[in-house]
């Protein structure tokens, strides 16, 4: 019998996360569908807004570099996700990987984090859906609500409803079979996907070259601090690995779709701000609408309007799949007794409603009632720390099982890992310091949550 002092260490083997009865999740998800959720996750609002703040303050015109170095490093982790989403193809992402390779303890802190900044980022985005929803009624259909509904008590109002709302939806969709959240998302995804289209195909032919120049005025520092403004636009294709449990075929399906995810991401998310940052001066760009503001000077009024509903969509499909992740991780660890079993419980439609309709809640109350500012950051580090463990966790199981079957092999160990490692370090380096004290608070409840529930409880207690 392993003892309480050595029990946290102690790895679950990937062949026994396998699950089957009343915590089984419904195989029922193809490759398409993996790649259209991972997309949907990256591909966001945030191509709206995020591209301008970083070319003006970070990058200028080289934030296409800088998009291209974020790119290169989710590469590199999406390598090493993909090696253990194939070899342990249930859900729970970077917490399953590193109970498979680092242990128990490192497990529930890994997952701990990821809660943290999946439920963050959903409450997040749900006010964001809320702020563009209501600016667009009011300027397309001159449709005003009032503050009391639109905002909560630290902006004046009483309950952000259109907030609340939205989670609601998003819930009573989440807890129907998993095929219905694909199918919604390639949807969303398709119109996503043909707006920026329109934008590069509008906006080429109007680029000036001199808005190039200088191209990387802020240096070398501007380029890799843009990349990690950047670096968080890419975070989504964790949510792949989320729903390998849910893939029909997990271990060629899932790591192909990891990686094309990063890939389409990256090449959409350059090719934007190439042509943004060509249309107009790149401190021009520096508010919360820079598409809009780069193609005012063209006088095409439609394409403002266009953009605005399709940052809604962005956000709606953005939305759904933030919360389908945290779900699915947190169905792992209560499956695992890290955290309530009862709540891993599934439904006839085989998707774990107790947990979706808890974690939405979560989500409401705070989108409703709290504003998001600072501590949205926490998102960032939350994210950073996990794949940094992923990395880890490929060099560790290779020299622990290196006879194990890996149907999708990272490609030159131990140099893959290691740059992705570097990668994540580097980035996290520019983070406020004020995030760190948070996630270090975030850490130590996390730590009493496991000593006082978690090691009692787990399977392998």
């Amino acid at each position: 019998m392993t003892s309480p002092a050595t029990r946290q260490w102690r790895r679950r083997v990937p062949d026994e996360t396998t699950e089957s009865g009343a915590t089984a999740l419904k195989r029922s998800l193809g490759r398409l569908d993996l790649t259209a959720m991972g997309v949907g996750t990256i591909v966001g609002a945030g191509i709206f807004v995020i591209t301008g703040v970083a070319a003006a303050e970070k990058a200028g015109p080289s934030i296409v570099l800088s998009f291209g170095l974020a790119g290169l490093v989710c590469v590199l982790v999406a390598l090493c996700y993909s090696e253990l989403a194939a070899m342990v193809p249930v859900s729970g992402s970077a917490y399953t990987y590193t109970y498979a390779t680092l242990g128990e303890a490192p497990a529930f802190l890994v997952g701990w984090n990821l809660l943290l900044e999946f439920v963050i980022a959903g409450a997040a985005v749900a006010i964001g859906w809320s702020g563009t929803t209501v600016s667009a009624l009011k300027s397309i259909f001159g449709i005003e609500l009032p503050t009391a509904i639109t905002s909560g008590p630290a902006d004046g109002g009483v309950v952000n409803l259109p907030a609340v709302l939205i989670i609601a939806v998003i819930v009573a969709v989440l807890a129907g079979e998993v095929s219905l959240t694909a199918r919604i998302t390639k949807a969303l995804v398709g119109v996503t996907i043909g707006v920026l289209v329109l934008v590069i195909a509008i906006g080429a032919p109007h680029i000036d070259v001199g808005n190039w120049t200088p191209f990387a005025p802020f240096g070398a520092g501007g380029i890799i601090g843009g990349a990690a403004i950047a670096f968080f636009a890419f975070l989504g294709f964790d949510v792949v690995a989320a729903s390998a449990e849910e893939a029909r075929n997990p271990r060629r399906d899932v790591p192909f779709a990891i990686i094309g995810t990063v890939l389409i991401a990256t090449l959409l998310y350059a090719l934007v701000s190439a042509v943004l940052t060509g249309m107009s001066p790149y401190a021009s760009l520096n508010n919360g609408a820079p598409i809009a503001t780069a193609f005012g000077a063209l006088h095409i009024g439609w394409i403002g309007n266009v953009i605005v509903i399709a940052s809604i969509v962005a956000l709606t499909k953005g939305l759904l799949l933030i919360i389908y992740a945290p779900v699915r991780l947190s169905f792992a660890m209560c499956r695992d007794r890290l955290l309530p079993a009862r709540l891993a419980v599934t439904g006839k439609r085989a998707t774990p409603v107790r947990l979706t309709l808890l974690l939405g809640a979560i989500c409401a109350v705070i989108a409703g009632l709290l504003p998001i500012d600072i501590v949205v950051e926490l998102v960032n580090i939350g994210a950073l720390s996990a794949f940094a463990v992923v990395c880890v966790g490929v060099l560790v199981l290779r020299r622990l099982e290196p006879n194990r079957e890996r149907p999708f092999r990272t490609p030159l160990v131990p140099l893959v890992p290691i740059l992705a490692l570097i990668g994540c370090v580097l980035l996290a380096t520019t983070l406020d310091a004020l995030t760190w004290v948070r996630f270090a608070v975030w850490v130590a409840v996390g730590i009493a949550v496991y000593l006082g529930y978690g090691r009692r409880n787990s399977t392998l207690a």
